[in-house]
């Protein structure tokens, strides 16, 4: 098509010339006569060009151009149909948005795009449900602004988003929500929002269930551990062949009560958010006790346990918890060395925050456990697990006392080389003493 058009401009040329010069020769003024016939085809030229740029300007949808002559008609007429394919793809386009639209809309889950500044975009109406949106005096106003939760402000802001966040809805209290954010396009949010009440309600249960039965169980546990002692203290008057049932049992009962102990730490742990002490904690001092009882604990296996503190780096939160949690992975790495083995306990900051490293050169721990490990009554091996005495919830209250701190816990392991315990505190949570 373009050859077509450079040959028929050539032709069209070479005719205007060649009718000027036969006017020149006509005329005797071959000038005036080449002056003319350009000028003419010049203006002709201008006014095909101000009818396009009227046409481009005042055109309705669908209007056909003005009638051309020749290459303007052709100009005119592509213009025309590469406006109506665009219309056409623009139709398609808009269609499928509608029907994106119109699906989002019936969604039970709330659906929100956020700019890459946290304003308002588009949303559902389920958003105006759970959130309370408003359409639209709300479209372009902040989310933070409107859904005024301080824990959602400060999830929002580290755009850390690999876990949801649960808090209550901000139209009626009693619906608690999960919320997803996801970052797509140019920084862009896509904001998930799903009604969980009714697993938040399950849970609940849950917890009081175990709550109230290990509260339960603690006085016919402690009157059984009361008999049994009571026995074992007269020995003397018992059949001889009582003497091992009676230790057997007493044995369990205390693995019993060690068991209920932890289940009631844990609930108490899960019933708030934020230890309410919140005083600097000296960890240097409180790791130094822990590696001292450690080594009570080691006893005749003598485990070569070493310490590295930091003795001005100090972090807030509950003493009882931390010691709780510290000593869990410690008394863990205790019982799961060999013999002499090597226990490495380090206490440091830096500008990412504070950190607790426990390392131990035992047997390891396979990969396909260690997502698992700070689940509930979780075990690697439940016979190396019974031969120590443990619960099953020992990783599962470090978790919790780390959450409640706002600190994380990674794992690395390898099978006959040893596992590495890591608590990370952010920074908001350490304390640096002056020297």
């Amino acid at each position: 098509m373009k050859q077509d058009w450079r040959g028929a401009l050539v032709r069209r040329l070479l005719l205007l010339v060649g009718g000027c010069l036969l006017l020149g020769l006509i005329s005797g003024e071959y000038a005036w006569a080449l002056v003319i016939g350009l000028g003419t085809y010049l203006g002709w030229t201008l006014k095909q060009l101000l009818r396009l740029h009227r046409w481009l300007q005042e055109h309705q949808p669908g209007e056909a151009p003005p009638d051309g002559y020749g290459l303007w008609g052709e100009v005119f007429d592509s213009i025309y149909h590469l406006e109506r394919r665009n219309e056409r793809a623009r139709g398609r386009l808009q269609a499928v948005i509608d029907r994106v639209q119109e699906s989002t809309a019936a969604l039970k889950d709330a659906v929100i795009m956020l700019d890459r500044d946290g304003n308002l975009e588009w949303w559902n109406r389920a958003a105006e449900t759970l959130l309370g949106l408003q359409t639209p005096q709300d479209s372009g106003q902040s989310i933070s602004n409107l859904v005024r939760d301080p824990r959602f402000k400060d999830y929002f802001e580290r755009e850390n988003y690999l876990e949801p966040l649960d808090l209550p809805s901000p139209v009626n209290s009693r619906v608690q929500l999960q919320i997803h954010v996801t970052q797509y396009g140019n920084s862009e949010h896509l904001m998930l929002v799903r009604d969980v009440t009714r697993l938040h309600q399950l849970e609940q249960m849950r917890k009081d269930f175990v709550a109230n039965v290990s509260h339960e169980l603690r006085t016919p546990l402690t009157v059984i551990a009361g008999y049994l002692e009571t026995l074992l203290d007269n020995v003397e008057e018992v059949n001889p062949r009582w003497l091992r049932p009676l230790q057997q049992m007493q044995q369990q009962g205390a693995r019993m009560q060690n068991l209920l102990n932890d289940l009631l730490l844990l609930a108490r742990l899960e019933a708030t958010d934020y230890p309410a002490d919140r005083t600097p904690v000296a960890v240097d001092l409180l790791l130094l006790s822990i590696k001292n009882d450690a080594q009570a604990l080691s006893g005749p296996r003598q485990h070569r346990i070493s310490l590295e503190a930091d003795p001005h780096l100090r972090l807030k939160g509950s003493e009882a918890e931390l010691r709780s949690a510290f000593s869990n992975l410690v008394f863990n790495a205790v019982k799961y060395s060999p013999d002499e083995g090597r226990i490495d306990i380090r206490w440091w900051g830096d500008e990412q925050g504070a950190h607790l490293t426990v390392q131990d050169n035992g047997p390891g721990i396979e990969a396909k456990h260690l997502p698992r490990l700070t689940e509930r009554f979780y075990r690697v091996d439940s016979s190396r697990a019974s031969a120590t005495g443990g619960t099953g919830l020992g990783l599962a209250i470090v978790k919790h006392v780390l959450l409640r701190h706002r600190a994380r816990l990674d794992i690395a392991s390898t099978l006959g080389q040893g596992s590495t315990f890591t608590c990370h505190f952010p920074s908001t949570q350490a304390v640096r003493r002056a020297k």
